[in-house]
């Protein structure tokens, strides 16, 4: 009988805790309020696209936000250097995002087919690894498909140069941002 009264009451904190999980009903809150864009549209900015992930909202709730004894531009509160972080997010802002962690710096794209080529399609994964701006700071995962003849998927390779070009062009775009902070 204890047991029995005992999963009922794991059952009932249970479902408690995931109702707390719910949706917010403040109103004011701009995470529910605001209007999600469509990565797709090219009149939008990466700051406007991914709201307070890359934007203030986030630097001015944790921190300043400039950088400023961050050690190489890290940010208040992202836990990675916030260079790489928007200079990923802006270098991929043509792909849909799946998941965007500005804490664990990891960013995963939707698959994307570029208009030229509908029978193939792209998905990136990026690490960013620590808080530094440097080369080894940042890692990226390439991967490709290809439509088959029955319409289905399949997994084609992707050469090891592109992740590289790739890590090279956010790398490039993240320096960009850091000299035109200091000026």
């Amino acid at each position: 009988m204890n047991l029995r009264r005992g999963l009922t009451v794991l059952a009932v904190a249970f479902l408690g805790a995931l109702a707390a999980c719910g949706p917010s009903k403040d109103k004011s809150d701009p995470l529910t309020t605001r209007e999600i864009k469509t990565s797709g549209d090219p009149e939008v900015s990466p700051q406007e696209r991914f709201g307070s992930v890359t934007g203030n909202s986030l630097s001015n709730l944790f921190g300043s936000g400039d950088g400023e004894g961050q050690g190489g531009g890290g940010g208040g509160g992202i836990g990675v250097n916030a260079y790489l972080w928007r200079a990923s997010l802006d270098t991929v802002s043509f792909m849909p995002l799946a998941s965007a962690d500005p804490f664990g710096g990891v960013i995963i794209t939707d698959w994307y087919s570029p208009p030229d080529s509908p029978n193939e399609r792209f998905k990136v994964n990026l690490y960013i690894l620590g808080r530094q701006l440097r080369a080894d700071g940042l890692r990226a995962s390439v991967f490709r498909q290809q439509r088959a003849g029955d319409g289905s998927w399949q997994d084609a390779s992707v050469e090891q140069k592109t992740a590289t070009q790739l890590e090279n062009a956010i790398l490039t775009r993240a320096r960009q941002m850091r000299i035109a902070s200091l000026q």
